[in-house]
């Protein structure tokens, strides 16, 4: 039987439909329960299960359970009447009998079936499929305990669907009485993961986590948010628009609701307007009716599963969040606002918070006895609200700014809400309706007065910043630093701090760090009033303070200066450690600059630390920018760590997030990371691909000194090199960076002069390799020689001193920096150093003694996974055992030389340590083909086991 085609995330559920398939055919009968929350994909399981059988051959008879049908057995009687032969099958006689639905007991019906099954289906056996069985009445309940028991003996495939909530004990009781003593298998399907759910939905990873949380892995949850357009910051206030393709998505449960009785559905409708968890009192007072008229109706809706206990205790829920959103979604326009009107009540009475009654004052606003006091909850509640729920914030601050008075005496107090409005609309992402409302403000006399301007011009600059607006930003703020008096004035005001921050960060993304480097070290003391070293605590804005310490220890980072980054940056580390994660306000951006601070500095797991921590807070659709470089500083973390599936993660969802927000510099970076970690990941005949990925990030950035396209260039010159093209590696550097590479920032320069140097040695232009070896042991010089740092300056000098004739300090140096590397846990950066080193090694002290680095190298290759290093280790060792023992194949050859191009790379990856299944997978081939490849390898080369092949071309890394 051909592989069943699995539904997206039901892997193992399909697995099991095909097994009971495949024991029909062998002539043994199974009973398969299918169990889970309405909504789940119990019937689709079921279709699929019919699809396979009467692709086998099988009859199916199906039918559906319903509630309240009178006549005994009735979901059978449905089943044997509409039963579907396979269309190339016996058709069963039109004057087939029905069973004796009045036999005097279930056994005698149970035989009856059977026969009646086996006279239809011609030997292929068949297959009841019965859904929604938690509606079936007793007697049909009777039916399929007894049926459960024979069925086993019989090519009969019992399968039901179920929801346990709704199904009666007894019968609950039965099935697992069934199951625990093997005559039934259950199959309860999972909720849907956010890969499932990608598929599904064709959504990038971020989407399809924010889908699998909303819809909780449920497939008809998930149905109706798409159907609605589920953006999680609009859903489920902005609905309306996608009031068709919802209604036909949430049909099934709108049905199930319309089907509802009086009581019920009133009570059912308070408990929407309420919102989850909601108390039965809270629910009698806003449906109007008496507490036991109520209790009644939550009873009934909790034996219909449409209502659950909380948590918290004494608290009820819906059985689904989307249930109450589509409820509230349909309520009659009128009877909703005057349910909102009377929640709003009993929440003022209780003293409830801001944000619980806001939610009621929204709707209670349009026709609000009191519409100032609703004003200042809603007020109130976005400023509750809005670090978490930003859309929320601006939606109700967007109403506070409608429904006020234009002429407002308070002129300061509505600016203020505006430009909260602002703040709220940037954190949901909506910057270009946040850029239009604060160029508003900015424009209308008097709309600002006093130190709110200064305000207003700081959030300007965030907005223009975020839509990549640089140059706007940069003249915006400068309004009012050009202006400021040198040096600044201790305390400096709060609004006036928050606008430097902004400015910096503005320099930060542009990679002109210098320029505002000593106004962030000025302002960082000033804020707070402390003294010159910016250390003291004060009594100022403590949170300003270290955003903009914070700001100061990157630029320094940035620039070089790592005497004073470093003391700082763990200063700094500390102060972000010690505050929660709404530092001012700005914890995605003072998370973001400290981690890329410390991954400068050499301090990498604070890096990833602060990096993966920024990013979980960046929450909202303006912090995607923020996200970008979290995402492409952790891709480059991984790199280094060897983490390479992770580095290709990373890079792709800072790829897609740039593509969301408008970014081509962070997505050509993004692309290029990709394909460095490509280079390293994928075998050597994939290495022109990584090459023009490369390119192809590079040419997305806009050249300048932004550390996007420095990183990408540097990334492409490596890339270029392994390619086999050394000048071409020269002139990226040179065009990009300059002879002296001084448009590229001075921490990436001993690694790049590294390059330069390697690339002109084998370029035959050694003058050029000493220049460049010097420069890079200036250059970690003038950085404090960090042992990241002088281990690049170590391999220039190693590539120098081997095209010098001197293998000896080549490969001293070498050996320095691959420790270095070891200690630093960088495997791809140990390995490969330790490769290059061998010719060095083997000149030095012999073959013998190349051997064990070598193997060190092949063994952190194969630990991180880095496929193209295990390639090149094994055609190392192979070099060398050809020059210690000389078995030559073909004259000139080595021992690989009388092997096909694919009996090499099997023999290569067998001789690395892969089983010929990971050989197989490598190379997209079957095992057969690979066993074939390897067998011709061990007749050319005269051996006759991996072990032996091992020893010929490398070491056992397996």
């Amino acid at each position: 039987m051909s592989e069943a085609p699995a539904l997206a995330g039901r892997r193992q559920e399909t697995a099991a439909l095909t097994r009971a398939v495949e024991e029909l055919s062998a002539g043994r009968g199974t009973v398969l329960e299918v169990a889970g929350d309405p909504g789940i994909g119990k019937t689709a399981l079921l279709n699929l299960l019919a699809r396979l059988a009467a692709e086998r051959g099988a009859t199916v008879l199906r039918a559906r359970a319903r509630s309240g049908e009178a006549k005994p057995y009735q979901v059978f009687r449905d089943a044997w009447k509409r039963s579907v032969p396979p269309a190339a099958g016996p058709r069963p006689p039109a004057a087939e009998a029905e069973p004796p639905w009045d036999a005097r007991s279930d056994h005698e019906l149970v035989r009856a079936l059977l026969d009646g099954c086996a006279r239809r289906d011609g030997g292929r056996g068949s297959v009841l499929v019965l859904d929604d069985l938690h509606h079936a009445d007793p007697a049909s309940a009777r039916l399929l305990e007894a049926l459960a028991e024979d069925c086993a003996a019989h090519p009969l495939v019992l399968a039901f669907a179920l929801r346990p909530r709704q199904t009666p004990p007894a019968l609950l009781a039965a099935l697992d009485d069934a199951s625990h003593t093997g005559r039934l298998v259950r199959v309860e399907p999972a909720p849907l993961d956010a890969a499932a759910i990608a598929s599904l939905a064709l959504a990038g990873r971020g989407t399809a986590e924010q889908l699998a949380t909303g819809s909780l892995g449920n497939p008809r949850a998930l149905r109706v948010l798409l159907a609605a357009g589920h953006d999680p910051d609009q859903w489920p206030a902005r609905s309306d628009a996608a009031a068709g393709p919802l209604l036909r998505a949430a049909a099934p449960v709108l049905a199930e609701l319309e089907a509802l009785p009086g009581d019920c559905a009133e009570v059912l409708a308070a408990a929407a307007v309420l919102g989850e968890p909601f108390r039965p009192g809270d629910a009698a007072h806003v449906a109007g009716y008496p507490g036991d008229r109520t209790a009644a109706a939550l009873g009934a809706l909790a034996a219909a599963d449409l209502i659950r206990s909380g948590p918290p205790a004494g608290t009820l829920v819906f059985r689904h969040p989307v249930l109450g959103h589509l409820l509230h979604h349909r309520m009659n326009p009128g009877l909703r606002h005057d349910a909102h009107h009377r929640a709003l009540g009993l929440l003022d009475a209780r003293g409830a918070g801001s944000a619980a009654r806001a939610r009621h004052a929204e709707h209670a606003l349009p026709a609000a006895a009191d519409p100032a006091a609703a004003l200042r909850v809603l007020a109130e509640g976005a400023a509750e609200v809005l670090a978490r729920e930003p859309a929320t914030a601006a939606r109700w601050l967007r109403l506070t700014l409608e429904y006020s008075p234009a002429g407002s005496a308070d002129a300061g107090a509505r600016a203020r809400l505006a430009l909260d409005c602002c703040r709220a609309l940037t954190a949901a992402g909506r910057t270009e309706e946040a850029r239009a409302l604060v160029h508003e403000l900015l424009r209308t006399p008097g709309a600002l007065p006093g130190r709110l301007r200064t305000e207003a011009l700081a959030v300007c600059v965030g907005v223009e910043r975020l839509l990549g607006r640089y140059e706007e930003a940069d003249a915006t703020a400068r309004t009012v630093v050009d202006a400021l008096a040198r040096p600044l004035s201790a305390p400096l005001p709060a609004e006036t701090a928050g606008l430097v921050f902004d400015y910096g960060l503005v320099h930060a993304l542009r990679g002109t760090a210098a320029e505002v480097r000593g106004l962030a070290h000025e302002a960082a003391r000033a804020v707070a009033g402390a003294g010159q070293d910016g250390n003291g605590d004060g009594d100022g804005d403590q949170d300003g303070r270290t955003a903009l310490r914070v700001l100061a220890a990157f630029c320094d980072s940035y620039v070089g200066d790592f005497a004073r980054a470093a003391p700082e940056v763990a200063r700094c580390a500390r102060l972000v450690d010690s505050r929660p994660d709404t530092v001012a306000g700005r914890a995605p951006e003072v998370l973001a600059l400290l981690g890329c601070a410390e991954l400068f500095v050499e301090r990498f797991a604070d890096a990833r630390r602060h990096l993966s921590r920024g990013l979980a807070t960046a929450g909202g659709g303006a912090h995607k920018h923020i996200a970008v470089n979290q995402l492409l500083g952790l891709s480059i973390l991984d790199q280094w760590a060897g983490r390479l599936d992770a580095a290709q993660q990373h890079a792709r969802e800072a790829e897609r997030l740039a593509g969301e927000i408008g970014a081509p510099d962070a997505a050509g970076l993004a692309v290029a990371l990709r394909a460095s970690a490509l280079l390293w990941a994928a075998p050597r005949r994939r290495t022109a691909e990584a090459v023009e990925l490369a390119e192809a990030g590079l040419r997305a950035t806009v050249p300048g000194t932004g550390w996007w396209a420095g990183s990408a260039l540097g990334l492409l010159a490596v890339a270029r090199l392994m390619g086999g093209d050394p000048a071409a590696c020269l002139r990226t550097l040179m065009e990009g960076g300059g002879e002296d590479l001084t448009l590229l920032q001075p921490p990436s320069r001993p690694s790049l002069f590294a390059l330069m140097t390697t690339a002109a040695a084998r370029c035959g232009d050694l003058a050029s390799a000493a220049r460049a070896a010097r420069a890079a042991d200036a250059a970690a010089g003038r950085l404090g020689r960090p042992p990241f740092q002088q281990a690049q300056a170590d391999r220039a000098g190693a590539a120098l001193a081997l095209a010098q004739g001197d293998p000896a300090r080549a490969a001293a140096l070498s050996l320095d920096a691959a420790r270095a590397f070891e200690v630093l846990r960088m495997p791809v950066l140990q390995a490969w150093t330790l490769i290059a080193a061998t010719p060095a090694l083997a000149a030095a002290h012999g073959p013998a003694a190349a051997l064990g680095p070598l193997d060190g190298a092949l063994e952190a290759a194969r630990r991180c996974g880095a496929l193209r290093l295990c390639e090149d280790g094994v055609r190392a060792r192979a070099a060398l055992t050809a020059t210690a023992t000389a078995p030559v194949s073909r004259p000139g050859g080595g021992p690989l030389a009388t092997l096909s191009v694919r009996e090499r790379e099997v023999a290569e990856l067998a001789a690395a340590g892969l089983s010929s299944r990971q050989v197989a997978e490598r190379l997209v081939l079957s095992t057969r083909t690979v066993d074939t490849h390897l067998g011709n390898a061990y007749r050319k080369l005269g051996v006759s086991s991996r072990v032996a092949l091992a020893r010929l071309l490398g070491p056992p890394v397996a």
